[in-house]
């Protein structure tokens, strides 16, 4: 080997780098999905009058089981652990198992903890009648808002984890 000539690290697959790029996409897109109802749409109904609070909610709840949330929510761990077995045949030791810590941090903070607490919050929010009573509408908002964003807190902290656990992995697949 002469002076000029350097020591290229092996070529990513192809597989490999469509996935890792797709694990970015999907933990990208499922941590500013909590992420907005952080910052603007849990706000934005808190300061709405709480009958129209949880009209809408009730409206959003029903609405966000569809075919576009789909994908990101529960392919999110699936890509993730793919990718990771595309990174542990190709070598990528460190990556694999960042991949794979990825997926379990979201499935276990998103996933699990979205079916545990958030929906059962959101079913029996569905089944209240909005009262005619400012103060009864005020009081259910409030039993339920605050509880519910620590829980979309926690959602949220654990796929910005995963998030940044994604781009550690595809960080270490240069080296």
């Amino acid at each position: 080997m002469t002076s000029n000539e350097s020591v290229q690290p092996p070529a990513i697959p192809v597989l490999l780098g469509v996935f890792a790029l797709l694990s970015l996409l999907f933990t990208g897109a499922i941590f500013g999905f909590f992420y907005a109802w952080i910052c603007s749409t849990m706000w934005g109904l808190d300061a709405a009058d709480p009958k129209v609070a949880i009209a809408a909610m009730q409206a959003m709840n029903a609405s966000v089981r569809n075919a576009v949330f789909a994908p990101a929510f529960f392919g999110t761990p699936v890509v993730l652990f793919a990718t990771a077995i595309f990174a542990w045949v190709a070598t990528y030791r460190r990556a694999a198992l960042l991949f794979i810590l990825a997926g379990l941090v979201y499935f276990f903070g998103g996933i699990v903890l979205t079916f545990n607490v958030n929906v059962p919050m959101n079913e029996a929010l569905a089944l209240i009648e909005i009262p005619p009573s400012p103060a009864e509408a005020q009081q259910i908002w409030q039993d339920y808002s605050a509880p519910w964003q620590v829980w979309n807190i926690t959602r949220t902290i654990a796929s910005g984890l995963a998030l940044l656990l994604t781009g550690s992995a595809i960080l270490t697949l240069r080296k």
